[in-house]
């Protein structure tokens, strides 16, 4: 019984090819990253509104939402509802909980003249381009920045 096994050989012109597409794509990512040239940067039209708000744990699982400037109850957002804000909320606070940052520090909701919405994280910088989900999941945030206080 002599059988020969043969490994297949991977052709040499075929391993250098890839080692010098790697080489290339690894340089061109340093070359955009140290010089900056080639580089795509998005920026935001000039924003219309903005407000700040801080959001709480209230009672039976609701979200308390207030204004940061001055403190005030805007909405209470009650359980089981509005869970585009929450999720993205429970996003940010998890960043906020890895970062040792507390829940004082508040989230800046801004609309643009182009109609965009964000979300910015003013402790992380972190920013939900809130659009991108949906007009309806957009609507959820811009409904509070209309909201003025003195809800319960």
């Amino acid at each position: 019984m002599s059988q020969v096994i043969h490994e297949p050989v991977v052709p040499k012109g075929g391993v250098l090819a890839a080692a010098a597409l790697i080489l290339f794509a690894l340089a061109s990512v340093t070359t955009v990253r140290l010089t900056g040239i080639g580089e795509v940067q998005m920026t935001l039209p000039a924003a219309v509104e903005s407000r700040d708000l801080r959001f709480e744990d209230g009672k039976n699982g609701a979200v308390l939402v207030y204004d940061a400037s001055n403190q005030q109850l805007v909405d209470t957002l009650a359980p089981g509802s509005n869970g585009f804000i929450r999720v993205v909320l429970r996003g940010l606070a998890r960043e906020r909980k890895l970062g040792d940052i507390g829940s004082q520090p508040p989230f800046r909701l801004t609309r643009f003249v182009n109609g965009q919405i964000t979300l910015t994280d003013t402790s992380t910088g972190k920013q939900i381009d809130l659009d991108a989900f949906g007009s309806a999941n957009t609507e959820a945030f811009a409904r509070l920045m209309k909201l003025r206080g003195g809800a319960a």
